[in-house]
């Protein structure tokens, strides 16, 4: 995808956007005990954050393994970032494939607020990186 700088710009700043209000959405979700839609939206706010830093380097994917594996080479295995941003975006990852995928998976209100703290933390770094 060839976007003018303008437009790309444009479409980082609606990424973060959507990261962001995703917080809400789960902090919704956990209060209504909804946890299984929480896992999912965490990976989301998270995935959504990833793609707009992607895309200030002008890589884009529809593969989710492409753009972990981009994130990891370029930030993580570069010590850009701590390895803990690698982490916590694979295990959103895997959480969120077991909540969509596995029968019978039930999450612990701990554990989804553990990776939701996760999510707040990654996406405002995501969001301090893009920004300087």
């Amino acid at each position: 995808m060839s976007l003018k700088n303008e437009d790309r710009q444009s479409l980082i700043k609606h990424k973060i956007e959507k990261a962001v209000d995703t917080i809400g959405d789960v902090q919704f979700l956990i209060d209504n005990n909804k946890l299984s839609i929480a896992v999912n939206r965490i990976y989301y706010g998270i995935f959504y954050s990833v793609s707009a830093l992607a895309l200030k380097h002008e890589f884009t994917t529809s593969k989710h393994n492409q753009l972990i594996g981009w994130f990891n080479k370029n930030y993580v295995k570069e010590k850009k970032v701590d390895i803990r941003l690698g982490e916590i975006l694979r295990n959103a990852f895997e959480k969120r494939s077991k909540s969509d995928y596995d029968d019978w998976v039930e999450f612990k209100k701990d554990e989804v607020l553990l990776l939701f703290n996760d999510m707040k933390m990654f996406i405002n770094k995501i969001q301090e990186i893009i920004e300087s």
